[in-house]
């Protein structure tokens, strides 16, 4: 089949497609919240387009972001501001859309609103009104990080999004070692300017050989995934100045399991702790224990903390 002919089936199949998503459902006086290109902007589904086509106006978290995404699919549909500083103004006037039958469509930067992005308090006023709403799933950078780390299966299918970390070291260590503590893998956005200093406690906190997933820039032309213990990651990201560029998810995996592992400690390892906490702070307990033991801070760390909670925040200032 030569190129001309496979343009042209190309063009009728969308065609196709695009007739029969349009006489799909549509209700009005509904809220469409919708997920879109985290990057690559091929990963507009045809479902989203013709939703943005459908609609009476869209909310959007940068309207000059959005408006450069829907000039490149040819959409026309009027942008409105709904950002987290305007996010109940812009929340009421939805609702006003709403009751005139009008649909509404709710985007943010990139991905899905309303994760870790502005739009859950539109949603929940929208609901509370008594309208619609109508998600349209779509590009996810959690999702595709997770796919493309390994760290989750069919047998163990669970993994906490924990969004942000904390800007502030001693906060982020805090907030590390809680995440950090469940059985499940952990994903996480950084920052470029604080990637490093995050990479580093999660060598201390996660563990040296723990698995840790960094995706950065995904969907994009310079996307890298690399897999490695949390020790030697940073090592690499140094390796290359470029490496530190672009947006990133990272992925901690979930403790190996190990044979002698139970919810509790073991009594030899208790009675240690103990006898250290009698006479040290959490944090040289811990560090101390985590020596004698082999066992993995974060394990410690919330150990110690529940049985001296008023301890974290004397502990670990920022």
């Amino acid at each position: 089949m030569n190129d001309a002919s496979d343009w042209e089936n190309t063009g009728l199949t969308w065609k196709r497609h695009s007739e029969q998503v349009a006489q799909q459902f549509w209700p009005q006086g509904s809220l469409y919240v919708i997920a879109t290109p985290i990057g690559n902007l091929a990963d507009m589904s045809l479902r989203a387009w013709q939703a943005l086509r459908q609609c009476d106006a869209v909310a959007a978290e940068d309207t000059r972001t959005t408006r450069a995404l829907l000039d490149a699919w040819g959409i026309q549909t009027p942008l409105l501001a709904a950002h987290r500083h305007n996010e109940q103004q812009a929340a009421e006037a939805i609702v006003e859309r709403l009751a005139q039958g009008q649909r509404v469509a709710l985007v943010s930067d990139a991905g899905a609103p309303a994760v870790s992005d502005p739009g859950a308090r539109v949603v929940r006023c929208v609901q509370a009104a008594g309208y619609r709403v109508v998600p349209l799933p779509g590009p996810s950078a959690v999702i595709a990080a997770l796919m493309a780390s390994g760290a989750t299966s069919d047998e163990a299918p669970g993994f906490a999004f924990a969004g942000f970390a904390p800007s502030k070291a001693g906060a982020r260590r805090k907030w590390l070692t809680q995440w950090l503590a469940g059985p499940v893998p952990v994903v996480l956005f950084e920052a470029p300017h604080r990637l490093q200093a995050t990479l580093a406690d999660l060598a201390e906190i996660a563990g040296a050989g723990r698995q840790l997933t960094l995706a950065r820039e995904l969907t994009k032309r310079f996307e890298e995934i690399c897999t490695l213990p949390a020790s030697e990651m940073l090592p690499w990201l140094q390796a290359d100045a470029h490496r530190g560029q672009g947006e990133f998810v990272l992925v901690v995996h979930a403790l190996a399991p190990r044979e002698d592992d139970s919810e509790e400690l073991s009594a030899e390892h208790v009675r240690l702790m103990q006898a250290l906490l009698a006479e040290l702070s959490v944090r040289d307990a811990v560090r101390i224990g985590v020596q004698a033991t082999g066992l993995p801070r974060a394990v410690l760390y919330a150990w110690a903390l529940a049985r001296q909670p008023d301890a974290q925040a004397q502990d670990d200032p920022d």
